[in-house]
């Protein structure tokens, strides 16, 4: 069983992260590599973490409450979402942005 059916079965629900609006792009390809790249995939709420924290300079606080989470829950999407976005860089990958437990603003 992986991680997130555990974490279905036992303990607390997972929370609904609320955004904006989804991303204009889905995929973010590096240039200049031969071949097929590997891909590294981004949730919905961590590219809007991202978003939020890096590029409008909001302080976690107010990007949680925008979102919905305690700044603890921002927090360690935040930190997921740097380290995926870092993997990629390195490693010359795809990054896909896929997925998540969201729900769009009105």
């Amino acid at each position: 069983m992986d991680r997130e059916a555990q974490r279905m079965v036992r303990g607390r629900p997972c929370k609904v992260k609320i955004i904006r609006k989804r991303p204009p792009i889905n995929q973010f390809s590096p240039r200049g590599r031969i071949g097929r790249p590997g891909h590294t995939e981004l949730a919905f709420e961590e590219f809007e973490a991202i978003r939020l924290s890096d590029h409008t300079g909001l302080p976690q606080k107010d990007a949680a409450a925008f979102m919905g989470i305690s700044q603890q829950t921002f927090s360690r999407i935040l930190r997921k979402a740097r380290i995926a976005i870092a993997k990629a860089l390195v490693n010359g990958e795809t990054i896909h942005i896929t997925g998540g437990r969201f729900k769009l603003s009105k």
